[in-house]
């Protein structure tokens, strides 16, 4: 646990100036940040903790930790944030890009501040689309640049404790794994002078610093529930709770701890605190939460966090070598082993299921792109059945949202008609709009040409509105986006060809979407023999531009981004 610093520094005024530059405007902090937080603004740059996340909002889970260290311990928590979240969503207006960021910058603050937080720092660093592929990250945030940034904040700021994102690849954002990255080598380097030496030298002021106590979000960990999940375990090393999967050290917060009392005289838990901060994170569709925790206080969880490093020095654990990694866990294998922490990539492959198969057939006739299965069109296809993948629940029913596919090659295209049965519909979006499918009712189409590809960055995914706000009473044509892969934007200009069409019944009952797909606009030449592709279908049920389930041919892990894990496809008759 961290531990209440007894020190004072006096610093120098580049060091605060390093610090100010990093915090990218902190002095306009939101207006509810109470009065402890504003001296703690204030004061100097100096922190007992220091959390380190990729986008606004990746803190949210942890406040309610660092709300209590700071009543109970009197720590000061500073978040840093490597991006402003501009490439993200919006559920509630129509800013994108930079404005979108500004936006985000904002709902931190404000959510940061309910747990006493007054300093936010922002590297700067541009925002990416959906990747598992952290160096695909590191390589669009320059990732020297990055971890200079990160080490200066930590030499500047001298936390006792830094709290990262989860590392490990599987299900996980690219860009979550790069800050943890980034949080690790920075937890390392800022303590050696000979790392960034200008920094001590040119910008006088900074020393070495090494932090005691690294700790990484598990939001995954299957822990007990109640007050006592915080208490010691009984298995490993110090009667400590252990990750199953590293094999590392595991400690936990209770979110039931009472908090102040509220206005009204009240008592309120962290949880509920840490509800009403997510709450501001409108843009991302958490305003659509239940304002009121209703978890009896008894079966309110911990939050989880890995114990990477405590007294400066990794924790060490026994190494589990895996065999047959595939590219991109073995480049996370060579990364762990590099920080001095190989024991961070025991299991870090899961066991990939046997993905799904299916031949497409080559049709008499060519489809017509209509939204319908004309005579003989789809001939021979097999019918596509798309399975649970995400979601707070499965379907209720079949009239609730389900899905078929079937798919056929003619001549030089592919076509794909997907079927939805739907009972509610979503929200009309905007054909601007279309590449925030996964915010309504949309159906995606995933391709990799040549079965090779170890993210997205190399394939083709389409996505599909069945319907757009573009006339009267939402009910305009569809339109089709590429979003997160190698060429993104309107399929007008980003996949020429391209051609879609949707019926959507009337009453609401579900929609139809077919789509034409030339081979020319595939990034690769296609293996007929060898092709990966996933199916997708989102559903909504609310006009909150919310999604609330979503199905997938394959649905391990993360479907849209994870190739791995993509279906095989043989194209048949293939000229």
């Amino acid at each position: 646990m961290p531990r209440l610093r007894r020190r004072l520094r006096p610093f120098s005024a580049v060091a605060l100036a390093c610090a100010a530059v990093l915090s990218a405007g902190v002095a306009d902090t939101v207006a509810d940040v109470d009065a402890d937080t504003a001296a703690d603004t204030a004061a100097d740059a100096d922190t007992d903790v220091l959390f380190l996340g990729a986008h606004p909002d990746d803190e949210y889970q942890s406040l309610a930790t660092f709300g209590q260290w700071r009543q109970r311990d009197g720590l000061r928590t500073a978040v840093a944030t490597v991006t402003r979240g501009e490439g993200g969503g919006n559920a509630v207006g129509p800013q994108e890009g930079r404005a979108l960021g500004l936006v985000r910058e904002r709902e931190e603050r404000a959510a940061v501040a309910r747990a006493g937080i007054g300093r936010v720092h922002y590297f700067g660093k541009p925002d990416s689309w959906y990747t598992l592929s952290a160096p695909l990250v590191a390589r669009l945030w320059n990732h020297d640049d990055a971890l200079s940034r990160a080490v200066r904040l930590v030499r500047a700021t001298r936390p006792e404790t830094v709290v990262t994102m989860e590392p490990r690849p599987f299900d996980n954002h690219g860009a979550h794994q790069e800050a943890a990255r980034l949080a690790v080598e920075a937890f390392r380097l800022a303590g050696d002078p000979r790392a960034f030496p200008e920094q001590l030298t040119a910008e006088g002021g900074l020393d070495p610093w090494r932090p005691r106590t690294l700790l990484a979000q598990h939001w995954l960990y299957e822990g007990p529930v109640g007050p006592r999940c915080a208490d010691p375990g009984v298995r490993g090393e110090r009667g400590e709770r252990r990750d199953p999967r590293s094999g590392l050290p595991v400690t936990g917060v209770w979110t039931g701890t009472w908090a102040r009392r509220s206005p009204d005289g009240g008592r309120t838990t962290w949880a509920q605190v840490e509800r009403d901060a997510a709450r501001a994170y409108r843009t991302q569709g958490f305003g659509a939460l239940d304002p009121v925790v209703r978890t009896p206080r008894e079966r309110l969880p911990c939050e989880w966090f890995t114990v990477l490093a405590r007294d400066g020095a990794p924790v060490r654990a026994t190494v589990r070598p895996q065999r047959g990694l595939r590219p991109l866990y073995r480049e996370f294998r060579d990364w762990a082993a590099r920080q001095g922490m190989p024991w961070l990539a025991n299991g870090a492959q899961p066991r990939y299921p046997a993905p799904p198969s299916a031949v497409l057939p080559r049709a008499a006739r060519e489809p017509g792109t209509d939204g319908r299965a004309g005579e003989g069109e789809y001939a021979g296809a097999p019918r596509i059945r798309l399975g649970h993948w995400q979601g707070s629940g499965r379907c209720r029913a079949a009239r609730d949202c389900a899905g078929t596919v079937r798919a056929v090659r003619y001549a030089g295209a592919l076509h794909v008609l997907f079927d939805v049965t739907d009972d509610k519909r979503g929200a009309a979006l905007a054909r601007s709009d279309c590449a925030r499918h996964w915010r309504t009712d949309a159906v995606e189409i995933a391709l990799d040409p040549r079965g090779t590809a170890d993210d997205t960055a190399t394939t083709l995914k389409l996505a599909v509105l069945p319907f757009t706000s573009d006339s009267p009473h939402g009910s305009g044509p569809p339109c089709a986006a590429r979003d997160a892969d190698h060429r993104q934007g309107p399929a007008r200009t980003t996949a020429p060809g391209v051609r879609v069409a949707s019926r959507v019944s009337a009453p609401y009952r579900g929609y139809t979407v077919e789509v034409r797909i030339p081979l020319r606009v595939l990034p690769a030449p296609v293996d007929p023999d060898r092709v990966r592709a996933n199916f997708l279908l989102y559903d909504s049920d609310t006009r909150d531009r919310t999604g609330q389930v979503r199905l997938a041919w394959s649905a391990f892990g993360s479907a849209q981004a994870d190739p791995y894990a993509w279906g095989r496809v043989r194209l048949a008759d293939a000229l």
